[in-house]
């Protein structure tokens, strides 16, 4: 595993860490446990020692706090977890929620602790006339916190007002090469960097979008790239134990060795689902050292990003903040196959959109259930207008006489 110091409280982090959200499980909110004690295990092993939960994923810290108990790993690892900052009305909050999150996860300290998901100046600003930054001093003068930071999904501007307004140990920004100009960004990261902050990237596949749902033509060309090939570079003592060649066999391992390539990254992390997954992403992250990739490798990215571009209506990640909706609609789904008929074809995309809505349960959740409420646009880390889009899904993917089609054959099956 390839190590990156963290500047500000001198922790060898591992570069890759482990994006705990998206823990497979049968029922949304509930994690399977033996199959998340497998993803931990094998993560530890690896040489991973960085665990990412949050309050606001369902189930999840309870998940980690039980797993890291059961396998005896609490000690070997970094654990953040992130404050629900927008449900804090009175300074008493900030204790009510973080002692639930110590209960939860088993443990009397978080190694990083983050304000979870800001996104404007003016959200520090209504925390701090709550009086957080004194609460902050407090735990970590009792060891309760250890390093203070917080999650990104705001405009560029703000960013740096944000990194000016509190003398922050690290910060965690969304970022891939299709997110460069989006939020923080490239200018963001640098700008953190140049503070002397750790920074650590999440979403550096873009939900999968990156991954293994890249258009055709876009996985086509990193299939028939000339240079296949990451070299570790020389002259570093990681180079020393890196493997000294490592194929990018996949657009994940492109992805994630191009967020390596940045020196300002301290850690990427990777919501790996299974410990094959975890095995993939170690071995790109031994090799996937600064100036590994080459100049022809950078352009086949490049050209990826103007193929993907071209499909990527809408910005969804899949993190499923905005759920669950008051009608039932699965909004990540919607979009999902929204892009996908873009991406892979219109019929590939009314498909997925079947799937989505549920009409084979003759209880159908079409996008045209969309009252408008807009209980989903609050929760956006992506700032999507929902309502809008969904319109989109539904005349796209259900025009005139398939929508029609739809409904009545959700009435036959009910």
């Amino acid at each position: 595993m390839q190590y990156r110091l963290d500047p500000t409280t001198g922790n060898r982090l591992s570069a890759l860490g482990l994006g705990c959200m998206r823990f497979p499980g049968a029922v949304p909110g509930k994690p399977d446990q033996r199959q998340a004690e497998a993803i931990i295990a094998r993560a530890v092993e690896q040489g991973i020692n960085y665990l990412d939960t949050a309050y606001l994923y369902p189930g999840n810290e309870t998940c980690v706090g039980a797993a890291l108990e059961h396998l005896d790993l609490r000690d070997q690892v970094f654990l953040a977890t992130k404050l629900p900052h927008a449900s804090c009305k009175r300074p008493q909050d900030f204790d009510r929620f973080f002692t639930e999150q110590l209960r939860r996860l088993r443990t009397d300290h978080i190694d990083y602790y983050l304000i979870h998901n800001i996104t404007s100046h003016a959200q520090w600003e209504r925390l701090q006339d709550l009086g957080i930054e004194a609460w902050i001093a407090r735990q970590k003068a009792a060891g309760r916190v250890r390093a203070i930071g917080f999650s990104y999904h705001g405009s560029a501007g703000d960013f740096t007002r944000l990194l000016d307004a509190y003398s922050w140990d690290f910060c965690q920004i969304q970022y891939n090469y299709a997110n460069e100009r989006y939020q923080a960004g490239t200018a963001g990261l640098k700008a953190a960097a140049e503070r002397g902050m750790a920074v650590f990237v999440m979403e550096p596949l873009l939900g999968g979008r990156l991954a293994g749902k890249l258009p055709e033509a876009a996985q086509r060309i990193f299939e028939q790239a000339d240079d296949r090939t990451l070299r570790a570079a020389p002259g570093t003592a990681e180079a020393v134990a890196a493997p000294p060649s490592v194929e990018l066999a996949t657009p994940a391992a492109w992805g994630l060795a191009w967020i390596w390539d940045h020196p300002e990254v301290t850690m990427v992390l990777s919501g790996m689902t299974t410990p094959a997954m975890v095995d993939e992403n170690a071995r790109i992250a031994s090799a996937a050292l600064l100036s590994a990739l080459t100049e022809r490798q950078h352009d086949t990215i490049a050209q990826v990003l103007k193929v993907f571009e071209a499909s990527n209506r809408v910005p969804c990640t899949g993190c499923n903040y905005c759920m669950p909706c008051p009608q039932g609609i699965n909004i990540p789904g919607c979009f999902a196959a929204y892009n996908a008929s873009f991406a892979h074809g219109w019929f590939t995309g009314v498909a997925q959109y079947v799937t989505a809505s549920a009409v084979r349960t003759g209880n159908p959740k079409l996008a045209s259930n969309c009252v408008r409420c807009g209980a989903c646009l609050r929760h956006c880390p992506q700032h999507i207008n929902i309502p809008d889009r969904l319109r989109d899904v539904q005349h796209r993917l259900t025009p005139g006489p398939v929508g029609a089609a739809l409904k009545l054959f959700a009435r036959k099956r009910h």
